[in-house]
Order: C-alpha cells, then sequence, then structure tokens
C-alpha cells in the first residue's frame, strides 16, 4: 500500500486541508449553531397533537414555529422518536409531502404547507437544435435539477404558484420563463440557450459519469467541438491544437512525436473513448497525436494524478471523446475541403485536406462515419528555409477513418460499436544538414532519405459496449470490451549510443481490455450521492525491435487487474466530497533476452534472464468542492496514481545478468491541489496551486554521451494554472491563461537537481479576442508565449547534456476567421503564426543537439470550405 503520510507528505496535505476548512467548514459550523433547523435535539413524546409536538420540538430547540392553521391538521397525532436529529430532519418525518418549505427569521422557523403538488417537464437545446445535457433548470428561490444526455428536465412536487423557471450553463447566456404551475398537472416547457462563451459544463472522464464540471474537484480543460473546429483551421494536429489551448500542457513540438509536453511536468495518459492510447511500458511520445480532429466532439483534460485510471496518469489524462450519431434525419453530413501553405514561399509547401462525415437515425439504429485525408507540403521557416525533417510533419500524409453504430435495445438499454483507425507518415525527398547548436539551425536539403517512413503506421481502435440504465437500486451499467493496436516507427539513425551501427527502430503495442463500471445513486435530501465502482482488466504486449529484425526491447506481456471504487456525496446540497481506492494488480513477463551489441564482434552483449515482475499498490484519492456560490467555487483534493513509465527503457539499458536485479520498481504519484472557480456576471475566473511527489521517478538524464537513462530519485513538482474569460459583449468576449511549473529530483548525496526540459516547461501563456462584427462574420485572434528557463550549466567542453539546454521566449499569433454565407455553406481562414515570426521551438532549444536544432514555422495560411447538409 502506498498512501504518503509521512512528515513530508503531511506537510503538502496539512496547509491545503487547513485552507479548506478555514474556506468551508468553519462557515457551515457556524451557520449549523445560528440557524435553528440545523440544531440537533433529543426528543421523546408519544400520542400527542401535532401542535404539541411544534410546542415541545420549541422548547428543546429554543425557537418558535409559525404555520397556516388551515393547510396543517394540528390534531393529528404524532410519535417523537429523535435522538441528536435536526431539526429540519424532525420536520421531514413529521410532515412528509404536507411541507412545501421551512424558512427561518431569526429563532422563527416559518413553515409552508403544500396545496397539492405539479410536476414541470421539458427540454432544452442550444441555437443549432441540439440537445443541451446538464444544463441546471430551476424555480428562482426555491429548487433546481439537470437536464439528462438528452436535454431532458423534470421538476416534481412544485407547488401551484407563479414562478421564474431559469435554465443555465457555463458559456452559455441564461434563459428565463414566467410560469403559472396550477395544482395537480403536469407543465411542458422548452428553453433554446444561445452561446455566449468557451466552456462546457459536462464531464465524465473525471469519473467515469457524466457530471458537472463544477461538482469536480479537481483542474478541468474541456475544448468544445466550436473550440476544435476554429483551431483546426489553423492546424490540424491536435498536439498543436491542445499545446494552445490547454494550461499546464507543455508546449507542441509541431513534430509528428509529442516529446517534452508533459502535463504539468508528469506523464499524460491519452485516451479515445475511454481506450488507452498511450504505451507507458516504452512510451513512444506518438499518443497525443494518435487521431484527427475532425472525428472528436470534445477533449476533457483531467489534471494531476488520477487514481481512478491506470497505468500512466501520473500528471493527468487527455481523452478524445468521439462524435455520436445526433438528430433525427436518416442522412446527414458535412463535406469538408481546404488547402494550406507558406504564403511567402509557396513552392513545394502547398498541401490539401479533404473531410467527410455522415451521420442519421433509422428508427432504433443511429450511425456517423467519417473519413478524412491529409497531405503536407513542404514546411518553410520565415525566411523560406526547408525546415529539418526528423520525425517533422513537412510533407506527410495521414489518413482517418471512423465509424460508430447505436441501437437502441429498449427504453433503458443500448449497443454501441466502435472503430476508429488513424495513419501518418512522413515521405520526404529532403534529408536533414545539421545546424550547430545555438549558431545556425538544422535544415532540409534534397536527398533520397535512407529509412523507411516515420511516423505512425497504424493505430487501431474498436469497442463494443453495452449499457443498461435501470437495473436495481437504480443502478446504471456500462462495459466496454476493446481493442487496441499501435505501431511507432522512429526516424532512422546512422549511429547509436543504444546499439553498434546504423538502424531504425518501431514501438509496437497490442491491447485488449475490459472495462465494467456500475453506478449507484443513494440517499436522500440532506445527504445523498451516488457509488461508482467496477474493474478494469488490460492485456498490454509492447516490444521495441529494429526493422532489421534486431531486439532492442523484448516482449513485455503485462496483465494488469484493478478493481476499484469511488463515493460522491453531497452534503447539505452544497458540499461535494469525492474520494475512492483503485487496487492495481500487474504481472509483466518478460523471456530470456540478450541486450544490443555497443560494438563490433557482438561486443557489450548481455545475457539476461527473464522473468516476471509484479506489482501491487493500492491508489487514494479524496477531494473536496464547495458549491454554493458562483463567485466563490473552491476545490481542495489528493490524488494518486500509478506508472511503470519507461519500464523498456530500463530493461534495454540492463547492466545486469538477470531481471529480478534490475530495478523496476513503480512510479506512485501523490497529487496535492487547491483550486477556486469564479463566475460573476461577464466574468469567469479559475485558479489552482498544485504540488507533486513521487519517492521514486524516472526523469532521463544524459549520462555525458548522450545516452539518455532513467534516474530512479524523489521528485517534487509544482505549480499554478489561471485563467480569466470575459463575455463582455454576446459578439465580443476575450480570455487568457497561464500556467508556471518547476520541478526537482533529490540524489543520494542529498542535492537537489532540476528536471531536464524533456519534464519540465518553461512558463506558458495564452490569450485571445473573438468578435463577431457582422451576424455572418466571426474573428478570433489567438497569442502563445513561452517563457525563458536556464536552468543547467554546459559541461567543460561548453557544450550542454541533452535535454539541459536553455529556452528563450517564443510569442506567436495566429487567426481564425470564419464567414457563414448560409445555414449549409461556410469559409473559413486560419493563419499560423500571423507575423511570420523566426523562432526557435521550445523542443528544439532545449535538446541541445544539433540535428535537432531546427527553426518554427513561417506564416502558414489554411483555407477550407464546409458544406452540411
Amino acid at each position: 500500500m502506498k498512501f504518503d503520510l509521512s512528515p513530508a507528505g503531511l506537510r503538502y496535505l496539512l496547509p491545503f486541508l487547513f485552507t479548506f476548512f478555514c474556506m468551508v467548514f468553519a462557515p457551515l459550523l457556524s451557520h449549523a449553531q445560528n440557524d435553528p433547523l440545523q440544531r440537533r435535539i433529543s426528543v421523546q413524546a408519544t400520542g400527542i397533537t401535532l401542535t404539541e409536538a411544534f410546542e415541545r420540538i420549541g422548547e428543546v430547540a429554543h425557537c418558535t414555529f409559525s404555520y397556516s392553521n388551515t393547510l396543517l391538521d394540528l390534531d393529528r397525532r404524532v410519535n417523537l422518536q429523535f435522538t441528536n436529529a435536526t431539526v429540519s430532519d424532525i420536520l421531514v418525518q413529521l410532515l412528509g409531502d404536507g411541507i412545501k418549505a421551512a424558512r427561518t427569521k431569526g429563532n422563527q422557523i416559518l413553515i409552508q404547507a403544500s396545496q397539492g403538488k405539479s410536476t414541470i417537464v421539458g427540454t432544452v437545446q442550444t441555437s443549432d437544435g441540439k440537445p443541451a445535457p446538464y444544463v441546471t433548470v430551476g424555480i428562482q428561490g426555491y429548487r433546481s435539477t439537470r437536464t439528462d444526455e438528452r436535454g431532458h428536465f423534470r421538476l416534481e412536487n412544485v407547488e401551484p404558484g407563479s414562478y421564474q423557471l431559469k435554465a443555465t450553463s457555463v458559456g452559455y447566456g441564461n434563459e428565463l420563463h414566467a410560469i403559472e404551475v396550477a395544482a395537480n398537472q403536469t407543465q411542458e416547457v422548452g428553453f433554446t440557450l444561445q452561446q455566449m462563451g468557451q466552456l462546457s459544463e459536462v464531464v465524465v472522464t473525471a469519473s467515469r459519469v457524466q457530471e458537472s464540471i463544477d461538482e469536480v474537484p479537481s483542474s478541468v480543460t474541456i475544448l468544445n467541438t466550436a473550440q476544435i473546429e476554429k483551431q483546426a483551421t489553423i492546424n490540424n494536429s491536435i498536439s498543436e491544437i491542445l499545446g494552445f489551448t490547454v494550461p499546464g500542457l507543455g508546449p507542441s513540438t509541431n513534430k509528428a512525436t509529442n516529446s517534452g509536453q508533459t502535463l504539468r511536468g508528469r506523464s499524460v495518459l491519452v485516451l479515445i473513448d475511454g481506450i488507452p492510447q498511450s504505451t507507458p511500458l516504452m512510451n513512444g511520445n506518438r499518443d497525443i497525436r494518435s487521431i484527427d480532429p475532425a472525428v472528436i466532439e470534445r477533449v476533457e483534460v483531467i489534471k494531476g494524478a488520477t487514481s481512478i485510471y491506470g497505468n500512466g496518469s501520473g500528471g493527468g489524462i487527455i481523452n478524445y471523446i468521439t462524435k455520436k450519431p445526433d438528430g433525427n434525419k436518416k442522412i446527414a453530413g458535412q463535406t469538408t475541403v481546404g488547402t494550406n501553405g507558406h504564403p511567402a514561399y509557396l513552392a513545394n509547401t502547398v498541401g490539401y485536406r479533404l473531410s467527410q462525415t455522415l451521420h442519421g437515425t433509422l428508427n432504433k439504429f443511429s450511425y456517423v462515419v467519417g473519413g478524412t485525408y491529409n497531405y503536407n507540403g513542404v514546411f518553410k521557416d520565415a525566411d523560406g528555409n526547408v525546415l529539418a525533417q526528423d520525425d517533422g510533419l513537412s510533407q506527410t500524409y495521414s489518413y482517418n477513418i471512423f465509424a460508430k453504430a447505436a441501437y437502441q435495445l429498449n427504453e433503458v438499454s443500448n449497443l454501441t460499436l466502435s472503430y476508429n483507425t488513424f495513419k501518418s507518415l512522413q515521405e520526404t525527398d529532403y534529408i536533414n544538414q545539421d545546424g550547430v547548436y545555438g549558431e545556425r539551425p538544422a535544415i532540409g536539403v534534397k536527398g533520397e532519405y535512407p529509412g523507411a517512413p516515420a511516423g505512425t503506421p497504424q493505430n487501431h481502435n474498436a469497442y463494443l459496449t453495452y449499457r443498461h440504465e435501470a437495473l436495481p437500486l437504480h443502478t446504471s451499467l456500462e462495459l466496454t470490451g476493446y481493442y487496441h493496436r499501435f505501431l511507432s516507427t522512429n526516424r532512422y539513425v546512422a549511429s547509436s549510443s543504444g546499439w553498434y551501427g546504423p538502424g531504425q527502430t518501431q514501438i509496437s503495442s497490442k491491447k485488449r481490455g475490459v472495462r465494467l463500471n456500475l453506478s449507484t445513486p443513494w440517499g436522500g435530501n440532506v445527504l445523498k450521492g451516488n457509488v461508482v465502482y467496477g474493474l478494469d482488466l488490460l492485456g498490454d504486449v509492447t516490444s521495441q525491435p529494429l526493422l532489421d529484425g534486431r531486439i532492442y526491447v523484448p516482449d513485455m506481456n503485462m496483465t494488469n487487474f484493478a478493481p476499484y471504487a469511488q463515493l460522491k456525496a453531497d452534503i447539505a446540497q452544497y458540499l461535494i466530497f469525492k474520494g475512492g481506492i483503485r487496487y492495481e494488480n500487474a504481472q509483466v513477463k518478460i523471456a530470456d533476452f540478450n541486450t544490443l551489441a555497443k560494438g563490433p564482434n557482438g561486443e557489450g552483449v548481455i545475457a539476461v534472464t527473464g522473468g516476471t515482475i509484479s506489482y501491487r499498490a493500492t491508489m487514494f484519492n479524496a477531494g473536496f468542492r464547495y458549491t454554493k456560490f458562483d463567485a466563490l467555487n473552491p476545490f481542495v483534493s489528493f490524488s494518486q496514481g500509478f506508472g511503470l513509465n519507461e519500464l523498456g527503457r530500463i530493461v534495454r539499458s540492463a547492466e545486469e545478468s538477470t531481471l529480478s536485479q534490475v530495478q523496476t520498481d513503480p512510479i506512485i504519484t501523490n497529487n496535492y491541489e487547491a483550486g477556486v472557480s469564479s463566475r460573476f456576471g461577464k466574468f469567469h475566473l479559475t485558479a489552482a496551486y498544485y504540488i507533486s511527489t513521487s519517492e521514486l521517478g524516472a526523469n532521463l538524464v544524459d549520462r555525458g554521451d548522450g545516452h539518455m537513462i532513467p534516474q530512479r530519485a524523489p521528485e517534487r513538482v509544482y505549480g499554478y494554472e489561471l485563467t480569466a474569460d470575459a463575455y463582455l459583449l454576446p459578439n465580443l468576449s476575450i480570455g487568457a491563461t497561464y500556467a508556471y511549473v518547476e520541478g526537482k529530483a533529490e540524489l543520494e548525496n542529498g542535492t537537489k537537481q532540476y528536471l531536464t526540459g524533456a519534464r519540465i516547461a518553461p512558463p506558458k501563456a495564452t490569450a485571445y479576442v473573438y468578435y463577431a462584427p457582422a451576424e455572418k462574420l466571426e474573428l478570433q485572434l489567438f497569442w502563445a508565449h513561452t517563457g525563458n528557463r536556464d536552468r543547467f550549466a554546459p559541461q567543460d567542453n561548453g557544450k550542454y547534456r541533452n535535454a539541459e539546454g536553455p529556452t528563450k521566449a517564443v510569442n506567436l499569433v495566429n487567426l481564425n476567421a470564419s464567414y457563414q454565407f448560409n445555414r449549409a455553406l461556410r469559409a473559413s481562414l486560419g493563419v499560423e503564426n500571423l507575423f511570420n515570426n523566426a523562432y526557435f521551438p521550445f523542443y528544439s532549444q532545449y535538446n541541445a543537439r544539433n540535428e535537432q536544432y531546427y527553426m518554427g514555422n513561417g506564416a502558414k495560411a489554411n483555407l477550407s470550405i464546409s458544406y452540411s447538409f
């Protein structure tokens, strides 16, 4: 069991708990003492009238009651058998459906009695006619509920009278309806919400069930369809999109890999519809760019160690949620064509993009299918030089084929079958001309690339999900079986510190898994919630051979059995507690193998006796969020993550003859976080501070010859994130983010060493301005800034070790513009690096290697036309 209750761990946890107590619990306790409804009393009586019961309760609780003599049966005989119960609970037991509301005025309790209750039902949709899930609908000053995933809501036990019914959702304008409720009637109401911002309120990844983002005690970033489409017009690489928009995620590399793109300085687990894409046994750094944005409906980023999911989520989770069948037509869809290139140096830079989606509903069957083909021309810098090619996106082609079908078995159960495949390879007629780090950049020159095309030859995902919403105890079930096949081909190298001679490696991963997820609600009016529980079964076989047949990393055959349970409790309506546990039981089997030769004639080969490595760990998480005030919505949390990151790198670097002598302990990450969300008027602000610790890390360090080895040392990572959005007018909004992260490892001699640029990104800031000068025209400017970070001294020879180079600030401005000709036809223009700024990306600066010291993209214009039918 790994749970950090050491003095060092408590040093981080206790200040968070104390701060949260001061913000939430102390006011609650003070309120409970002054509010007569919350006073706890013990009272015993048998066969007395309701009038006498009120008098007896008032004597003990030091309060009085006010009520209508005509609406309550005051002569009704009741029993009082209560011990240490609140006055509010006693009234509910005594009056049941006869009570409409109880309010306090000093020490007086005002009881409003029921007159025959009614029901309000309805739907909420967005301006484009789509259902609006998880919108808060309520009667002002009375009660509220949330819409389901189809936009339906239901308010029961409503007293007759005149009310203002209000629908609210983050990122949308509030809608009010004046209604008259008659006794014993069902009234229907419909809402249409107009989008005001770019925030979505529903999140599923944090707890595996749909819930409001306001109820999650951790930092969450959500990108909705509109945001993804706008960013994809500028650059259709999903890793670029996330790098521009997600605070805490490292800047993108403008390459096919996401090296250095950590989340809060630690590994991130990438999912597609909950299916793991990452290969934590041997990280290929291609998991973020594993799908085309055209098939993504939304992206949910949960930050910090997450114990509800499995291996590799030490920094958090990125979950790509693909599009679902939508609408009532038998067939509908969208066709998009586009072209792009460097406007100042157009020759050889022209690329193109084709995308087609179809969706529809036929009785109980619904479907969505899509295909995307994308080709990039030659990438050039601001001065027209061809960019260095290694692992680049220049002259790459990619395609994505996607299909999802759903069948409604009955009102409470359905089946969903989905398949997605993504392929991206670089086929270039340029080769690298190395630069000199700090002096001149590497560039691409005409030549024949000696290896196989680098990239992602295949990424297949298939799953079948059965859902049932009406099991006993109102339990819902979700059972998913999935298959994932992933290949990642690294660039060809003429020589390597890992083996003798030239070569090209390929990471191979096959996953098969089953996920069982159950959710059971519990409780009543004062204390309620749900329990989410289930089981994950995963088989993962990962290896890293060379394309010439040599085995760099042998098959690592992992089986993982992980039951989990998460409790959610709504305490007194506004205080939300979430806590859970997950038990990791993993085994990795590795057969006998030989390390690769480091010189001619088999020099340096080590015969390693394989074996089975077992991992068992119990992970915990707990958090509170207080939701009463929109202007102050604070949270505090503790969560643990489990990781076998870079096990393959440890195995391939073995210097012992048996696997049992190789240090392969897992990484247990402890994440402490406090944050707040604030919405008042036209403004929305968030802030979070976190500390992440681990007794063993896997920081990759250069041992002095360019060979990267894992550094298994205690680590401490900390940082903060700020966001601000202002919806100034219906057609004008602005926003900004700022993220800072730092981290150190503690070496055996007690000294502390900064983590490298491969783990820790420099400060990152972003900003945007949205303006719609006309009804059909939308304009957006985006600014992205990465700051300075200089933590390491050069070696005696004046050169920096790999991943220890200093980074200087970079500023980029992007533009998106769109014009809606009519309901069907839209034209969009995106310009990356609008001012054609010459710069070195963060990755090429910190890497400190001549061959990878390359410039960033110059200006790149993208024009597309979309037709919807």
